[in-house]
């Protein structure tokens, strides 16, 4: 039979233990504060009044009162009743709507990762830069309603046929002396 090589194991130092396990939990918190800081930061979202029901999906079209403003509180963009489809928003914007209820009022600040990044945005009529290279953006939005993109497009047809419509009648005559419109009576 073989022997086995016996090596013998020597006694640790008083202390060694606890210096050993207090290494071992610095730097797993360590790593996890380096992790924590490099994560991406979401959307903040405070719900300055409660809205009632359901949620817009990323596909709805959301009508809202707005005001977009940089960090240091410059307002670049605002709006009444104006209809946004989610789909073609930033996507912070869209992250920060999706959690939205109708009738509610939101602040949502989103970090420049989820807005426009290193790209500024300028004013295409002056040039000038409106929003900055890597900021942040700070929105107020009242979410009035919403409805699924394909119900919007449909009403958006009718009310073009219907101004359409409106402007043949009115428009077609060119101030009044002609015949009558077919169906209507006579002068």
């Amino acid at each position: 039979m073989t022997e086995i090589t016996r090596v013998p194991l020597q006694p640790i130092a008083r202390g060694s233990l606890t210096k050993l396990w207090l290494g071992v939990i610095a730097a797993v918190l360590l790593g996890a504060g380096i992790a924590w800081a490099a994560a991406p930061k979401g959307v903040e979202l405070t719900e300055m009044t409660a809205g009632t029901g359901a949620n817009p999906t990323a596909e709805d079209v959301i009508l809202v009162n707005y005001k977009g403003m940089l960090a240091d509180g410059t307002v670049f963009d605002q709006g009444q009743g104006v209809p946004l489809p989610l789909q073609g928003m930033i996507p912070g914007f869209t992250e920060g709507a999706l959690k939205m209820q109708k009738g509610g009022k939101y602040r949502m600040v989103i970090p420049a990762d989820k807005a426009y990044g290193a790209e500024e945005k300028r004013n295409p009529m002056t040039n000038q830069v409106v929003i900055p290279a890597n900021s942040d953006l700070t929105f107020e939005v009242d979410l009035i309603d919403f409805m699924p993109a394909a119900a919007f497009e449909q009403r958006m047809q009718a009310m073009q046929q219907m101004m359409q419509q409106q402007q043949q009648q009115s428009g077609g005559g060119g101030g009044g002396g002609g015949a009558p419109a077919p169906g209507a009576p006579p002068r």
